[in-house]
């Protein structure tokens, strides 16, 4: 089956409010095994949305929109869905209810343009709306089936996961399972090469190479008659990718890199003091997004200037004098000071250039050194990064906890 999204809403095409409905349709449209080929966005614009919809079904199965099913006069969407199938709008008396039950619970009058949400296109199923006011409506036209969602994303995720996703799963006798293996350490392009043989001989299942902002992922879709069967497919093809790319991979499904990290952590019974300098805090602020961090995470100390490295750090006046503040030996008396001042198994440092200013022919913006205290034993990685600030920093930060996991899983 193939679907196209269509977003509407002149906002969306101003500018003024991110379309995250499509990004996440796509990947959940990928992940149920339905093929996206177009996504289009239209305004709230009768003659240009009726065309939308002209252009989306002749070369789409399945169309789902979201937006314009609000109380106001620009919100058309069900009106012009309704004319391109020559059908009537009639009152659903059931979501009538919930609207006048919703606005009665919160003491607000309900306006005619509330009342307007309740109306479906005749023959459709509704979607119930059990985040806000306006229902869904699944509409299937001789096997065009057209889907209408809210388009505030607190009402449409949800919809689409309890009534939209049982509803798509009915339209195949074979059950569709995904997952997912995260790599870090390694580019997309390096990534996809070392698997390149397996993906350009792939049949069921598929493998989809996707990047993320300093990480690279791989999605494994198996079809099958069960899903045990599905699962048993996507083993065999993950254990032929965990061969080739070993401790590239850091995890699977949804777990973030500092969530490993922490976790490995906890499983080798060990804790960790952090020094920054140019990501000022960050990496020390993923470590801190994972519950239950306090049982390994010490301290960390954000030293920027030279003299709070002398300072908070104890870096001696002569390697910053002899090397620069942005060196591996400076990076690593930061690591090996910070864990032995907190008293912590481990200690991990970055100092580097972060820009866009204070670059040198030298030490050129993203020149960064990162420094590991553990076990006694010292380490560091130096780092060549490109981008604006922000970007480096994001990548410092990555980078850091990446190297600190290779190093613990290791040990």
């Amino acid at each position: 089956m193939i679907c196209e999204i269509l977003s509407v809403g002149t906002e969306l095409l101003l500018g003024d409010i991110l379309n995250t409905n499509t990004q996440y349709l796509n990947r959940r449209l990928a992940e149920l095994g339905i093929t996206v080929y177009f996504n289009t966005t239209v305004g709230d614009n009768p003659i240009r949305l009726k065309k939308a919809l002209e252009i989306a079904f002749s070369r789409s199965d399945m169309v789902i929109a979201t937006g314009g099913l609000g109380p106001t006069k620009d919100d058309l969407t069900k009106e012009v869905s309704a004319e391109f199938f020559d059908k009537k709008l009639i009152l659903h008396e059931e979501s009538l209810n919930r609207i006048k039950e919703f606005f009665e619970k919160r003491g607000l009058p309900l306006t005619e343009g509330n009342i307007k949400q309740a109306y479906i296109i005749e023959g459709s199923k509704v979607i119930p709306n059990d985040w806000g006011t306006a229902p869904g409506i699944i509409y299937d036209n001789n096997g065009k089936v057209l889907i209408l969602l809210p388009g505030p994303p607190r009402e449409m995720i949800p919809m689409f996961e309890t009534y939209v996703v049982p509803y798509l799963l009915t339209l195949s006798s074979e059950t569709i399972q995904s997952k997912v293996l995260r790599v870090c350490g390694l580019g997309e392009s390096f990534m996809e090469e070392r698997v390149k043989d397996l993906i350009e001989n792939q049949t069921n299942p598929t493998i989809a190479p996707y990047a993320k902002e300093g990480e690279a992922i791989l999605r494994i879709t198996a079809k099958a008659k069960s899903k045990e069967e599905a699962e048993k497919l996507i083993e065999e093809v993950m254990r032929d990718i965990r061969k080739r790319l070993g401790d590239f991979i850091y995890g699977e499904g949804d777990v973030t890199l500092e969530e490993v990290v922490v976790k490995l952590l906890m499983e080798k019974g060990r804790t960790i003091a952090i020094a920054e300098s140019c990501t000022g805090g960050m990496i020390s602020s993923r470590i801190v997004n994972v519950p239950g961090v306090s049982k390994v995470f010490k301290e960390a100390i954000i030293a920027y200037s030279n003299e709070a490295k002398i300072k908070r750090l104890n870096v001696s006046e002569e390697t910053l004098r002899k090397y620069g503040a942005v060196s591996k030996e400076c990076a690593l008396e930061m690591a090996r000071n910070v864990a032995l001042m907190s008293g912590a198994d481990i200690g991990l440092s970055a100092t580097g250039i972060a820009g866009p200013e204070g670059g040198t022919s030298n030490k050129p913006v993203g020149l960064v050194y990162l420094g590991l205290y553990m076990n006694g034993a010292e380490n560091y990685k130096e780092l060549k990064l490109s981008g604006d600030r922000n970007r480096i920093r994001l990548y410092i930060t990555i980078n850091a906890l990446d190297f600190l996991r290779r190093h613990i899983l290791n040990s």
